[in-house]
């Protein structure tokens, strides 16, 4: 049975602390807890030009699936806390959550603050298979990111989910993290170095997101939890509604979440990203023609004697 991520904001910081000591890139290496058939490594090369190495956790398929869905993680960037998740996706669906520019194993070492650069390194994990189409998921602060990915590459990305979005303004929780972690940033770890140098830069950049999602015409969800402490609800919905868009954003409040939906049950937040797909189509079936009515030749009745 896979072991548990950390959770919290404490145990998390400690796992990061913990990893950064003993040199890993994972906090708690996918490769222990699942074989490669369930959930695997992998990696491809920036777009954008770039040519770093990008690493991600993906979901290996015999063959390819109707639906493959690209999660883009917040702030810290870790694939693995998705682990579980990707475990539990139905055959019948593929999933890939990279570790985005600047964390855990993906180049550079240094932060890519600009969300547009890191938008175009990104862009290679959408390609599919042919008939096979793209949800993308951009989660916390990579749900500006993910905005911009699918306005790069339309025609590649079929419907965006903003799952727990951070914009721009950091809820009490959030604000605290900030705060302590600009007071220690020479000593923390990189991956949460990098968190703090990209979220204190967002705000200004925001507004390239929400140009990106005033040109899309693909639907557009965004799933919050209303409990959340880092990425505030109201700020979300505030987006939502003042966001000229072509389609309008379907906005689901998940009533009692936090801002780490990936850390509750699998299948509750598959469930939410199902109910962002059309719906399955049932298998097709052809009945079988009648042969009443054409037959030439009739059968003699059947003689029953009573004995």
């Amino acid at each position: 049975m896979a072991r548990k991520r950390p959770k919290g904001v404490l145990a998390i910081g400690w796992a990061a602390i913990e990893a950064a000591a003993r040199g890993r890139t994972e906090h708690a290496p996918t490769s222990l807890d699942y074989p490669d058939t369930v959930v695997r490594r992998t990696s491809f090369t920036a777009g954008g030009g770039h040519g770093w190495r990008i690493s991600a956790l993906e979901t290996p398929r015999e063959k390819p699936t109707a639906w493959k869905i690209v999660v883009i993680t917040g702030a810290p960037s870790w694939a693995e806390y998705w682990a579980e998740t990707l475990a539990e996706l139905p055959q019948d669906r593929e999933m890939v959550v990279v570790d985005r520019p600047g964390y855990a194993g993906s180049e550079p070492l240094h932060p890519v603050t600009d969300i547009r650069v890191q938008a175009e390194a990104l862009g290679p994990v959408l390609q599919a298979a042919r008939g096979q189409k793209v949800l993308l998921v951009g989660q916390s602060y990579g749900a500006a990111i993910a905005s911009i990915m699918a306005e790069q590459n339309r025609g590649r990305v079929a419907g965006l989910v903003l799952l727990s979005g951070f914009f721009g303004e950091a809820g009490p929780t959030a604000r605290w993290l900030l705060d302590m972690g600009g007071r220690t940033l020479k000593v923390i770890p990189k991956d949460l170095r990098h968190a703090v140098v990209e979220v204190t830069g967002q705000k200004p950049q925001l507004r390239h997101a929400k140009r990106a999602l005033g040109r899309l015409n693909i639907p557009i969800h965004m799933i919050h939890g209303d409990k959340d402490d880092f990425a505030p609800l109201e700020v979300a919905e505030k987006l939502a509604a003042e966001t000229v868009t072509r389609r309008p954003i379907r906005v689901v409040r998940t009533e009692g979440a936090n801002h780490f939906l990936n850390d509750g049950p699998a299948e509750i937040l598959l469930e939410a990203l199902e109910s962002c797909l059309p719906p399955r189509k049932p298998a097709r079936t052809f009945p079988w023609p009648s042969l009443a009515g054409w037959w030439p030749f009739k059968p003699a009745p059947k003689t029953v004697t009573a004995g």
